[in-house]
């Protein structure tokens, strides 16, 4: 049976109806005449009312903000998200291995529902791509929450810190739960860390979010932070994160080594632009920075046909011994 939009509080909800018929239906492609939104109403809504109630209610939506457009047809012209946000965002959700794909899945649909039914045809293909290795940990949302709120609060959290057995399956790191002072989290190569500070020492330490369970706020406030060595020295995010490449903790020392020129873009994609630069060569050049060594280690050992360790020695002869034992592994032929 239509509905009567002249009939009491019917009126005041044309104007919303109209609303949800140019979210859903328009956008700069795409636009309806007055004739056509009518029929929408009509269609999804059983609402009828004449070209004049639709063209006051636009009127009366532009005067409570709603940008809408009205010359060669009508269109919603600002949106919560355009097209391009919402295709980041649902991109960094499909690729976050933070999310069960359960979890990912439920947030794509979320995201979806804020474009019109155009934008859902331009990600249609989401769902059909292969899956993708997503967290087995279904209380990454959980842990999330309690470490906004922790942090927030300034409060010490307590947790079941995990790894995968060759069951593929997440089993505890140790029996007793991890207390642990909450200061920050960050995103790194598609994963959730917190940084934080296990209360036993004073550095700092990271842990990856998608592999705590059974996490709890405590009632005992955070330590200080001029009690932990990193922030009493004069810590900032980003110097962090550049020295902690692979979110490995511990301390950052200062690293010497050869690189090729063209490793430029490589260099400021892993370091940022706080590093040294002294040309050696034409094609060869002396690179200092800072980097907690262990992950200096490892990306040495990722660009090793690039670059030469030369301080500190530790680190070179690190390098070194993983070499030669590699080159062992391999020196039979087989």
């Amino acid at each position: 049976m239509p509905m009567n939009v002249y009939a009491g509080d019917n009126k005041k909800m044309l104007n919303m109806l109209i609303l949800e018929i140019l979210k859903e239906y328009t956008d700069t492609d795409h636009r309806l005449t007055q004739q056509e939104i009518i029929d929408l109403l009509k269609l999804n809504y059983g609402a009828e009312c004449d070209r004049r109630s639709i063209r006051n209610n636009i009127r009366s939506l532009k005067d409570m903000g709603y940008e809408i457009a009205t010359e060669r047809g009508c269109y919603l012209a600002e949106r919560e998200f355009d097209d391009a946000e919402l295709r980041m965002l649902i991109d960094s959700v499909l690729f976050s291995k933070n999310l069960s794909g359960a979890q990912a899945k439920r947030l794509i649909e979320k995201l979806k529902g804020f474009g019109n039914r155009y934008f859902h045809a331009k990600v249609s293909h989401v769902s059909n791509l292969p899956e993708l290795f997503h967290s087995d940990n279904k209380q990454v949302m959980l842990a999330l929450d309690a470490l906004n709120d922790a942090i927030e609060e300034k409060r010490k959290v307590s947790f079941i810190y995990n790894n995968y057995g060759t069951d593929f399956k997440l089993h505890p790191r140790r029996d007793e739960p991890y207390i642990v002072n909450p200061y920050q989290m960050v995103a790194n190569n598609g994963r959730y860390y917190l940084i934080g500070n296990y209360d036993k020492y004073d550095d700092l330490s990271h842990y990856r979010i998608d592999r705590i369970t059974s996490i709890t706020m405590l009632s005992e406030p955070i330590k200080p932070k001029k009690e932990v060595r990193e922030f009493s020295q004069g810590w900032s995010l980003p110097k962090h994160m550049a020295e902690h490449i692979y979110m490995y903790s511990g301390d950052s020392v200062t690293v010497k080594f050869i690189a090729d020129t063209d490793l430029m873009d490589e260099l400021i994609d892993w370091f940022g632009k706080d590093i040294r630069i002294k040309e050696e060569s034409e094609n060869k050049m002396l690179v200092t920075l800072k980097c907690n060594e262990r992950a200096m280690k490892y990306w040495a050992l990722q660009y090793g046909g690039h670059i030469e360790i030369k301080e500190p020695q530790s680190l070179r002869e690190a390098v070194k011994k993983t070499v030669l034992d590699m080159a062992e592994k391999y020196s039979d032929g087989a």
